[in-house]
Order: C-alpha cells, then structure tokens, then sequence
C-alpha cells in the first residue's frame, strides 16, 4: 500500500509500504477514507520535532474495518470509524478517568514503528478501546466533519473546558490555526457571550467568525493586551483559550485572563518555558490547564451532535487533495496559502 513517509525535513513522499495486519487479538485494519495534515504535523515536516527518516506520519483519519483480531468486539469488518489521535487500551486507570491520552499501552498515530494516518490503511491496536463506530450509510460531507474529531475539534474542546468556559462567559482564543477556530467553535457551543479571536489571517478569521467569534484582534502581543483590555472594560477575559504554544502566545494568554481567570492551553510548546509567568498568575490569580486533548473521551458527545446536524467544524479543511497530493499539502500548509488540507483516499 501506499502511505506518507517523511525521509528528512521537508521531504515528505509517498512510498509503497507493507500492508498492515493483524498482529495482536486486539487488532483492527482500517482502511482510510478520509485524513488530513495537522498543524502539529508541520513541527515534523519543518524539522523542529524530530523524526527518524522513514517513519510515516499523519493522525487523524476516518474509514471502513476490514479485520479485526478474535478478541475485538466493538467493531466488525465493514464498519465505519473514526480514530482519535491517540490510541489507548480503554481498561487502564487512566483510560477509566478520561485520560486516554496517559494510557500505559496507548501511543501516536506515527510514532516509531506504527502506521500513520496519511495512508491507505492502517493497524489499529487495541481496537474497542480506541475506535469509535459510525453508523452505516453516512455521505462525504458528514465524514469529513466526522474527521475533525480525530483532534482539531476534541482539542479545541478541550482548551475550552480547561480554560473553564461557561455560559455568559467573555472568552479570547489565542491563535487562528484549525485548533484555535475549533476553540471558538467549542466556546460558542458552551455558551460563551463574547469571543475574541486573536488572529491576523483574514480568511482564517472569517471562518472563526462565522464560527462564533464576536470580535477578531489583529494586534499581537503588548498590543493585543491593550485590545482585549479596552473590550472588557480592563478587567481581561475569564477565559482563554492558548492554541499556538510560542512563549510569546502564552505571554498574551496570561496577560488578557482576568483576575481569576484561567487559560486551557493545548498549542503544542515549542518555545521553551512557553512563557509561563509564575509571579503574574500567582498574583492575579489566574489558573493553567491543559495539555494533550484525550480525544476519545469527547468523541461520543461531539459526535451526537454532527450526527443532529448541530456541530459542523468541516470549514477548517480549504483545500482538498488524493493521496498523491499529500507532499504538496505539506507544502501548502507550511507556505500557509491552506488551513488544513483534507485528504481522500
């Protein structure tokens, strides 16, 4: 089959790979028919995370089980699923508080020795506690925004719970990459009254407001401060929402949270420390959370609601490509002339 390898920075092909198979009894092989390329993928494609020249890459993906080892029960060969990035035994104690992402036996979608994504099929272990059926029959349109529930929409949901959103609540998202649209989305369907967009990308911006963001801050760091300050009367946001994970993006976060406020942040850290201001919180009372999005434990509620037609993050996908135009999506989200490209097999 083939499947997107990545050989060294900037080197992204599409090589024929062994066929995937069941090795352990709890085993499945899916056959892909939707992925996409993650913001956090490009961390790899520029060379700042590291990757063996070889390893296959991509995390997120819908498809069809076409085997199962005999001691899987949740899904059946013909099934459609959706896979969340991270796969997880779903026994253990950290699988049975939510934290699928802590699992002992769990890993990512492309780690050393695994199937990724981006690819015709892939090996899922420990299939029922990772994979989540669909019902049969749905179109092209609602698999694809099935396919953000693999991370962009459970992460921005994420953020938004750990940044504590609650109705009537005024809350900024840091960011406008897929994550940080999904978390204006996740604000909004928790009942956020006011949402401002961080973000300098008008096409991008525009899709954050049709996702429910009140106002779209251009300005960045002191200068972004001084906006959300001047929009809330001084005080800052109760909640925010930190997508990006630069120091300098989790500096704004901080600053813009108001007095007992708190930020959930999920932008992957590349910057150090992040910026994490130890005296300004303790003294403003302002509250950290976040990390990883322990996307299986999100995907049934989100699910319920695309399947009723309330949920649609699908606009974050602007450009769609084959298999075959996997490396040029690379390339295009690096270039930043695309979001987040979707990929069909």
């Amino acid at each position: 089959m083939r499947a997107a390898v990545i050989h060294a920075p900037f080197d992204i092909r599409m090589d024929t790979v062994p066929d995937p198979v069941v090795r352990e009894p709890g085993d499945a092989v899916v056959r892909v028919t939707h992925a996409c390329i993650c913001g956090s993928d490009l961390w790899a494609y520029q060379g700042v995370a590291k990757r063996q020249p070889g390893q296959r890459i991509g995390h997120e993906f819908v498809g069809v089980v076409e085997a199962v080892g005999p001691q899987v029960s949740s899904v059946k060969p013909g099934d459609a699923v959706v896979a969340p990035f991270v796969w997880s035994d779903g026994t253990c104690a950290f699988c049975a508080e939510g934290l699928y992402t802590s699992c002992a036996q769990g890993g990512f979608w492309g780690q050393a020795g695994s199937d990724g994504g981006q690819g015709e099929a892939v090996r899922v272990p420990f299939a029922d506690g990772t994979l989540v059926a669909l019902p049969p029959g749905l179109d092209d349109g609602t698999l694809i925004k099935i396919l953000t529930l693999s991370d962009v929409m459970c992460t921005g949901h994420h953020a938004a719970l750990a940044a504590g959103t609650a109705a009537g609540q005024t809350v900024a998202v840091v960011g406008d990459g897929a994550v940080g649209l999904c978390g204006v989305l996740a604000a909004a369907r928790l009942g956020a009254e006011r949402i401002f967009l961080l973000g300098r990308h008008e096409q991008r911006t525009a899709i954050g407001l049709g996702f429910g963001a009140t106002d779209v801050i251009a300005e960045r760091g002191d200068a972004a401060v001084e906006a959300v300050r001047e929009l809330t009367g001084g005080q800052g946001a109760h909640a925010v929402i930190e997508a990006v994970g630069t120091e300098q993006s989790m500096q704004t976060a901080i600053a813009i949270a108001r007095d007992g406020g708190s930020v959930g942040f999920v932008g992957v850290p590349h910057g150090g420390s992040a910026g994490v201001d130890i005296g300004q919180m303790f003294d403003r009372n302002v509250s950290l959370r976040g990390g990883v999005a322990p996307a299986r434990k999100y995907l049934p509620e989100l699910l319920a609601d695309v399947l009723a037609g309330s949920l649609d993050p699908s606009p974050v996908f602007d450009q769609r490509v084959g298999l075959d135009g996997v490396p040029d999506g690379y390339a295009a989200m690096n270039g930043r002339s695309a979001l987040k490209v979707l990929v069909v097999t």
